[in-house]
């Protein structure tokens, strides 16, 4: 067979095609995205062995506290919160923006119909006037080729893009359960300190009516009876304080979970006690911790998406070629379109192959290799963060722990001595100064045992938060990878 000469043409233009596909080089999108030496265990290793006691995962870790309605209001802030909510429609929004970017690497197809009517007068046949119409239908074609790979890095830059925005909502939804852990531990405790300021707040003033009997009884002069009264308002003064500080955190607490500030004002009653969590948890290794924290994935996601960049960039520097055409109908009346109707069609194939752009493409090449060494600094200084917050959550239950213990002691001590005190001064064998003292110490120390639970239970929260909280990378919609690609010169 004999090809004519549009064919050889186009036969040769096809070999050079392929042979420019052959050598172009493509850049690799993904690569391994370490920057820091992992230490192989958390400090101090006593901490963690102390830890190790249970084989419960820290997954929906707010259960582990044994309160119902802590754990109803968590589960409620990752529901309702504001910031999940934001952080869902982010995602849904990198999800779609990766389903635009997949759609154009398929052809695409469109129909056309369109109505003419054309005019004409002709000086020849006396300004005769002639009229006529023309019906058209059909369908137009369009492919970019894609040859280098420019699409399919976009789409690569996207589903590393869905992938963070993923890990993104995890870390959203790991920090608001922790903040509304923290808030719920904050009105709890407040509610405590409260009450050991009503205990106290009772015990003197059953001291400044004994003082007051005394006075009468001429046992004691006027400056006893001021310095009981001095004291058990100095106590009363705390309660209005320790109440707007309940109010605060339960307003802080209801936004957290998305409703009005003050919708949980019947819901947080008093006479629930501190949450305390339970000890045992099942300990990971720092690797496994940042493979669990989401923020570590998605600044790993967003090297990944940084290095897609840099191939869609370099691509930029090749030919794009697209084919398109079109195939319709053509007819002077419209019942004529389904019978007798001309057939037109067209095809059309062009090549777009920068040849002098005063180094634009390069510079853009440059642009995103420093967004990539951007990306790979945040990467480091995310996983630097998680470390330090692991350590830093260790080292803080570790020192609070040895305090409540001396604390507790210390409490124990205080309120027995100041029922010695009461006991003896009623009896007359201590002056008054010894029983205000005892009783500033009893209030003193019972305050700090609160306040040393609190942070306790502070710490676990923080600590679990660390860890990764109940966010799982399984929980990331996996991708198929359709970058991956080798071309020979």
């Amino acid at each position: 067979m004999v090809l004519a000469p549009r064919a050889y043409a186009l036969a040769a233009a096809l070999c050079l095609m392929l042979h420019v596909i052959g050598c172009a080089p493509v850049a690799p999108l993904v690569t391994k995205t370490s920057a820091v030496d992992i230490p192989a265990a958390w400090t101090p290793p006593t901490e963690a062995a102390a830890l190790e006691a249970s084989t419960a995962s820290p997954g929906v870790w707010w259960l582990r506290f044994d309160d119902p309605l802590m754990a109803r209001l968590v589960v409620q802030a990752l529901h309702a919160n504001t910031s999940v909510a934001s952080a869902q429609a982010a995602l849904r929004q990198a999800r779609a923006l990766r389903d635009v970017a997949a759609a154009s690497l398929r052809p695409t197809l469109a129909s056309t119909a369109s109505v003419q009517r054309r005019s004409a007068t002709s000086a020849a046949l006396g300004d005769e006037r002639s009229t006529g119409n023309s019906f058209q239908a059909g369908v137009d074609a369009n492919w970019e080729l894609d040859l280098f790979g420019a699409n399919r890095s976009a789409l690569a830059v996207t589903e590393a893009t869905a992938r963070a925005s993923a890990a993104s909502l995890g870390d959203v939804q790991v920090s608001i359960a922790a903040e509304a852990a923290l808030a719920y531990i904050t009105v709890r405790y407040t509610q405590v300190r409260r009450a050991i300021a009503n205990e106290n707040l009772a015990s003197q003033q059953e001291t400044l009516q004994i003082t007051l009997w005394r006075e009468q009884a001429g046992l004691v002069t006027a400056l006893e009876s001021e310095q009981a009264r001095s004291a058990a308002e100095q106590t009363s003064a705390l309660l209005p304080a320790l109440e707007t500080a309940i109010a605060q955190a339960s307003h802080a607490l209801a936004v957290l979970i998305g409703q009005p500030p003050a919708s949980l004002s019947a819901v947080l009653v008093a006479g629930h006690e501190l949450p305390q969590a339970s000890d045992g948890l099942a300990w990971r290794i720092p690797a496994e911790t940042l493979r669990q924290r989401a923020d570590v994935r998605a600044a790993e996601q967003q090297v990944i998406a940084s290095q897609a960049r840099v191939s869609q960039a370099e691509t930029q520097r090749w030919p794009n070629f697209t084919l398109g055409g079109t195939l319709g109908l053509s007819a002077l009346t419209l019942g004529s379109l389904t019978n007798g109707a001309s057939v037109v069609g067209s095809l059309l194939a062009s090549v777009d192959w920068p040849v002098f752009d005063g180094g634009l493409a390069r510079a853009q090449v440059d642009v995103q290799q420093a967004a990539l060494e951007q990306a790979r600094q945040a990467y480091r200084a995310a996983v630097l963060l998680a470390l330090k917050e692991v350590e830093d959550a260790l080292a803080a239950l570790r020192g609070d722990r040895l305090r409540l213990t001396s604390l507790g002691q210390a409490a124990e001590a205080a309120t027995s001595a100041a029922r010695m005190a009461s006991q003896r001064y009623s009896s007359g064998l201590v002056d008054f100064q010894t029983v205000l003292e005892t009783q500033r110490m009893q209030l003193g120390t019972q305050d700090s045992v609160a306040s040393a639970r609190a942070d306790v239970s502070s710490d676990h929260v923080r600590l679990y938060k660390a860890l990764g909280g109940a966010w799982s990378s399984d929980h990331m919609e996996p991708v198929p990878n359709q970058t991956s690609r080798t071309n020979t010169p």
